[in-house]
């Protein structure tokens, strides 16, 4: 199986050393914290390296730490998400029965990061930082009323990303970094194997697929005890390679403004597709259901190429005073390249399958960050900051529920704990609303393996799901941070 431009969508990426980020928590399936310290501003403080998780935001921050530093925390998310059908339906027009997916996203789960930084001498730093940047994990279960376009979703991720910079002088600094990426994709999807069956038998009766026909062959399927769904499972894994630069002015000692850019990074997943009818019942002309099911679906194994998006990022930073500084940041997301998602099934044996196609048409996004920090005394500086974040999704008919996603509102709190001269530990606390979002996405195949407007061969369940998310995540970081 191969995935074109998959660019984090269904059988994408996901977390890091067996902790999972959940349910998206920035634009698309990005992360979105990998800084507690960040965190507390809404991630508004790209300019102002304050700590080495400086290499994520901007490299070229690292040339304003001294010595040898470290940071490492973990964000835990704990997800809200409700979701309401208003009638979906499989590729005969009928309800697909089923709940409306119950506690589909995980109580809670947690992300950690790991950033070191050195001062090699008064022009170059080095350092090293270990992140999650995308994620998601969701299990609607075997009947919610949506099984037939995804029954779970598993991306997990994280992120090597080696980094120096150069002080070109008091106010000129540039940083480079490379990132190795492994990412890891399990993607399960309900298979309607009685409506594949149901077209099969009609088709083969006197004038095809009319309606009349149709209601045929389901009364005999019916009267067969021909029912119940079959499971696909798809996995890979890959390692990628990408780079990103930073650029730091420092217009006096109280301000400075930051430009950073972070590549596209491609990969290749290889693993395995794997279909299951254990649980279709019945029999026609003698062969089980089950084994006609079968037939059309056999195992395979799985190429799937991933793009990520590529990002750039301006922002500031200003002391307005030495209890006060203000900060801002504005992001752009490469989103538009992430169009449909071609599934070229690998031919077994005999059995040729038809590409899946998962309609996709994601635009590029923004998201606009502004925060600030108030020294409350020499050990307690508190922060906060708020951000709006556009979802990639252009309507209804593109949502699709591995990624029911919206325009989403950050607020936050955070603050720093001075525990000596050497160490400190940051605190922070994000509410995340989700702007209410509507479903309505067809599957433009059907389960007899032809798409039903072009005839041409395919893979899916046709159907449409339909229905709306309410969603809200809060977002609880803890980092400890020490200076050799």
């Amino acid at each position: 199986m191969k995935l074109k431009h998959l660019s984090l969508s269904v059988m994408v990426m996901g977390a890091t050393f067996g902790l999972m980020s959940t349910q998206a928590v920035a634009s698309g399936y990005q992360f979105g914290s990998q800084s507690v310290s960040g965190q507390g501003t809404a991630h508004a403080n790209g300019a102002e390296a304050n700590d080495p998780s400086t290499i994520f935001a901007n490299p070229a921050g690292l040339s304003r730490l001294e010595g040898t530093q470290f940071s490492g925390g973990a964000t835990l998310v704990v997800p809200h998400s409700e979701y309401t059908d208003n009638g979906s339906t499989n590729i005969l027009g009928k309800s697909t029965g089923g709940g409306n997916g119950g506690s589909f996203a995980p109580k809670a789960v947690a992300a950690p990061n790991f950033y070191l930084s050195h001062k090699l001498n008064d022009k170059i730093s080095l350092g090293l930082g270990v992140f999650v940047p995308y994620g998601a994990k969701l299990d609607y279960g075997f009947d919610w009323a949506g099984r037939y376009a995804l029954k779970s979703v598993n991306l997990q991720s994280f992120n090597f990303n080696p980094s120096m910079s150069f002080k070109l002088d008091d106010r000129h600094s540039f940083g480079f970094g490379l990132s190795a990426q492994y990412m890891d994709a399990k993607l399960q999807q309900m298979a309607d194997a009685t409506s594949g069956l149901t077209l099969k038998v009609a088709s083969g009766l006197p004038g095809g697929l009319t309606p009349g026909n149709l209601n045929t062959a389901a009364g005999l399927l019916a009267a067969a005890g021909v029912r119940g769904d079959g499971l696909a499972d798809v996995q890979g894994d890959d390692w990628g390679f990408g780079w990103n630069v930073g650029y730091m002015f420092n217009l006096n000692e109280n301000t400075r403004f930051g430009l950073a850019y972070r590549s596209s990074i491609k990969h290749t997943l290889s693993g395995s597709s794997t279909w299951t009818f254990n649980n279709v019942t019945g029999s026609l002309s003698g062969v089980p259901a089950a084994t006609l099911a079968k037939g059309a679906h056999p195992n395979a194994s799985a190429k799937v190429d991933v793009t990520t998006p590529e990002t750039a990022s301006a922002n500031f930073f200003h002391q307005l005073n030495p209890k006060w500084a203000v900060m801002g940041d504005v992001t752009w997301v490469a989103n538009s390249q992430m169009k449909d998602i071609v599934i070229q099934q690998s031919t077994v044996d005999t059995t040729a399958q038809g590409d899946m196609v998962i309609h996709q048409n994601w635009r590029d996004t923004w998201r606009v960050s502004l925060g600030a920090n108030y020294q409350y005394s020499d050990a307690w500086l508190f922060r906060g900051g708020v951000a709006w974040e556009q979802s990639p999704l252009q309507s209804d008919k593109d949502r699709h529920p591995a990624l029911p996603d919206s325009d989403r509102l950050w607020l936050s709190l955070g603050a720093n704990y001075k525990i000596n001269k050497q160490s400190s530990v940051d605190f922070a606390y994000s509410f995340i609303n989700f702007a209410n979002a509507n479903v309505d996405y067809t599957d433009g195949c059907s389960p007899a393996g032809k798409s039903p407007t072009t005839g041409a061969a395919c893979t899916g369940n046709g159907g449409t799901v339909k229905g709306s998310y309410k969603t809200y995540l809060q977002l609880i970081g803890l980092q400890y941070n020490y200076r050799f």
